[in-house]
């Protein structure tokens, strides 16, 4: 910074003009309050030094700067060039403005530059990012040269708003792809809860010999991993992740130590957690936190909670969930109540409908059913279904009639085509002897044509899911499955003490 403040004085004193120079340097370090000094001073600046100012300000995420500089550089007769534009959008996409991206995709247009590939890709990845999605297609569809970042952003587009399915066909349809290609559908897919299909597209990109997965394609499967149980799949992504130095990025190793926790192997998620030590962020200590009090580890969750605090760090409203689901799973009614209030206390953490959900079942599998509706009617935001389920569920438990059909009524508002709460409820009444209940129920279900899914699971064999429903035939082996059950089945008809059976010599 001292060798650049004597270029610049060297500057003033001679007139030699390094502006340029000093002010790619400044950006770089970053100075940019001190490079906008020396940019001001400039009596007519290239485009080049606007075009450097609008991406310094765009990256360090002060939007309002780049815009004032378009203007002064139109103000000042400065023509802007695609780079300009490419940078502008940017911003607007970062920003969300589309009425700023639609007034520079206007004047995009007047300056002539809408034949230049890389900016109208950057104009497709700002309305992609806006979910202004017919926008960016009609443009997509208009290029006469399209790029893989131009197919790549409208993927992402596409997949960022739920809609997988024509992400897919674009997918599809690309002439080449590239890590973000294969990336994009992948994490598209994750987040939208199509968990089988971004490990299908994960093991297709593992054949394509030209790409090499990199972390965030990591951080985008394992999710998927750990919400399909799959952890034979997982373990070897984790292999490779190691492998690559990939583990460098807490991404990958909070992604890493969910995929453990979800799939139910505490013991390695434990090991992670201490292998991470200081490099722990908030995410580490949720995970870990959420995945002890899911598996019933109520004890040491909230010891791992305290050890938290007690580290000089700051909880989340994640932590409080994780913390209140272990009173849960502990039975700890009083911990809970505790929790509750010392979030809002001591943390100034608002409870959401999480909190009040974790405390609603707390109190319902305690018995104390009553003091968990007057929580409900207590709490300061509606309640949702979810809270409403937890309720009739815990009547189902303990069989309180009264209250479940008060939960029943509110869920029939929130919730009417779901099958799930008539048939709690038509269980409650049954076990109380009430078939008149009973009975209505189901007439009720059968004039709203209301019908109860078929419930499936997920099977791993061989690094592949497999989903399947109760005397399923869909799977193309199923009669060599059938046959392998039906033997396992006629050898248990023995004396099962006294038979060890060996599956691979049954499939042999």
């Amino acid at each position: 910074m001292n060798q650049l403040k004597q270029i610049h004085a060297h500057t003033l004193r001679n007139g030699t003009d390094f502006t340029q120079y000093l002010i790619t340097k400044l950006i770089e370090i970053p100075n940019i309050p001190y490079a906008h000094k020396v940019f001001d001073n400039i009596t007519k600046p290239t485009v080049f030094l606007y075009n450097k100012l609008i991406q310094a300000y765009s990256f360090h995420g002060l939007p309002r700067r780049c815009f004032s500089l378009y203007v002064q550089m139109r103000r000042q007769g400065c023509s802007p060039n695609p780079h300009s534009f490419t940078f502008l959008f940017a911003v607007c996409a970062n920003r969300s403005s589309p009425i700023q991206g639609q007034m520079f995709h206007v004047h995009f247009i007047k300056w002539g530059f809408e034949f230049d590939i890389y900016t109208l890709t950057a104009l497709v990845d700002m309305y992609a990012k806006m979910g202004l999605l017919t926008s960016a297609r009609k443009l997509f569809d208009e290029m006469e040269k399209k790029d893989v970042p131009t197919w790549n952003s409208l993927i992402a587009g596409y997949a960022k708003n739920g809609n997988v399915e024509e992400a897919f066909k674009l997918f599809s349809g690309m002439p080449s792809r590239n890590v973000i290609s294969w990336t994009a559908m992948i994490s598209g897919c994750s987040q939208n809860g199509k968990y089988a299909d971004a490990l299908a597209v994960y093991n297709e990109m593992e054949k394509d010999r030209g790409v090499k997965p990199n972390e965030v394609t990591i951080a985008s499967v394992l999710p998927a991993c750990a919400n399909l149980g799959a952890l034979e799949v997982g373990e070897k992504i984790e292999v490779y992740a190691r492998a690559s130095g990939y583990f460098k990025n807490m991404f990958v190793c909070n992604a890493v130590l969910e995929m453990y926790t979800k799939c139910g192997r505490i013991d390695r998620a434990m090991q992670l957690f201490h292998e991470i030590g200081r490099r722990r962020n908030l995410c580490s200590w949720n995970t870990m936190i959420m995945g002890l009090a899911v598996h019933g580890k109520s004890d040491l969750a909230l010891k791992l909670f305290n050890q938290m605090l007690g580290e000089g760090n700051a909880p989340d409203d994640v932590t409080f969930v994780g913390a209140i689901l272990a009173c849960t799973h502990g039975g700890m009614v009083e911990k809970g109540w505790e929790l509750l209030k010392v979030m809002e206390r001591r943390f100034s953490i608002a409870p959401k409908l999480e909190h009040y959900g974790c405390m609603v079942d707390l109190l319902g599998r305690a018995g104390r059913l009553q003091e968990a509706y007057d929580l409900i009617q207590s709490m300061p935001m509606r309640p949702d279904s979810v809270i409403w389920g937890t309720l009739l569920g815990a009547c189902s438990f303990h069989g309180n009639v009264e209250l479940a059909e008060q939960a029943a009524e509110f869920l029939s508002v929130l919730e009417p085509w779901n099958p799930g709460n008539y048939v709690i409820l038509s269980n409650i009444y049954a076990r109380a002897g009430l078939w008149d209940g009973v009975a209505r129920l189901r007439k009720l279900m059968k004039s709203s044509q209301i019908t109860k899914a078929a419930g499936y699971s997920f099977i791993e064999e061989g690094g592949d899911i497999h989903k399947f429903i109760v005397e399923d035939k869909s799977h193309p082996k199923s009669d060599e499955i059938y046959a392998l059950l039906d033997l396992v089945t006629t050898r248990l008809k023995f004396d099962v003490s006294n038979i060890d059976i060996d599956l691979d010599s049954i499939v042999e």
